[in-house]
């Protein structure tokens, strides 16, 4: 059975993950957050731009935005994680001076036992209220100082037939319109190209079709609007899902766990 617990932090920027996955397998997708994965117990296998990743106890994931990956257990008896999924605004307030274009990292997988225990740490002090208000604080800088300090590198996007400038504008456009039906000629329109162009370039730039993408973004600005408070229906309403039933399948689907369950 899998245990999932979604929850907020005193810091608006960083969300906190604890997830114990057996059976449970994550399709293809990504983040708009980055997404660092402290693994506790057990083994996790995933797929990242064409190579394949175990990780285990002690391993530290790295997961910046946009990257299209999967991820399940790799054996019967599942993996524990705990998750600290922190803004790309946030944290580019802390990228090394000499660090250019987007945060990115020289592998996905950090083995570093003392980062380890600092983020851990991180993750257990946010999670708590009784601990010093200070301490939630600073904490946070600390640790994702080390890490960036030690294991991020300045990249540039490598050149896409969509640029990112373009994709922006597409997904600014989609979150403005997030709870309307959202149609490939508007899109292709943004980007001045045909529906056809549009359709195939978007898929090579971004690994997933425009619809995969919109889901993703849908579930991402529900998963937020859950742990807020708001109604499960209410949620589905200002993301565009069909119904209630819909969004709560789609939900599940993605993040295995159903929307009424999450703190």
């Amino acid at each position: 059975m899998q245990q999932i617990s979604y929850l907020s932090s005193p810091i608006p920027d960083i969300n906190l993950i604890s997830g114990y996955y057996k059976e449970f397998a994550f399709q293809k997708h990504y983040h708009l957050d980055y997404h660092f994965g402290l693994i506790v117990n057990g083994q996790q296998q995933f797929n990242l731009k064409g190579q394949s990743y175990t990780c285990g106890p002690g391993d530290l994931v790295l997961m910046p935005p946009d990257e299209l990956h999967d991820g399940q257990a790799r054996f019967d008896e599942g993996y524990e994680v705990k998750v600290l999924a922190v803004s790309p605004h946030w944290l580019s307030r802390l990228k090394p001076n000499n660090h250019q274009g987007q945060l990115g990292f020289h592998s996905p997988i950090v083995q570093e036992p003392r980062l380890f225990r600092a983020l851990l740490n991180t993750h257990l002090v946010l999670s708590n209220n009784k601990f010093c208000a200070l301490a939630r604080d600073s904490l946070p800088y600390e640790s994702f100082e080390q890490l960036l300090g030690r294991y991020a590198r300045g990249t540039e996007r490598d050149r896409q037939p969509i640029g990112t400038k373009q994709l922006a504008q597409v997904r600014d456009y989609v979150m403005s319109y997030l709870d309307q039906p959202i149609r490939l000629g508007q899109l292709a329109a943004l980007c001045d190209l045909s529906e056809r162009q549009f359709h195939r370039l978007f898929k090579q730039a971004t690994g997933m079709s425009p619809h995969a993408w919109l889901t993703r973004l849908r579930l991402e600005k529900s998963l937020s609007l859950v742990k807020a408070g708001k109604p499960a229906a209410q949620v589905a309403l200002q993301t565009g899902f069909y119904d209630q039933a819909h969004f709560s399948r789609t939900f599940r689907s993605v993040y295995g766990i159903s929307p009424s369950k999450i703190n």
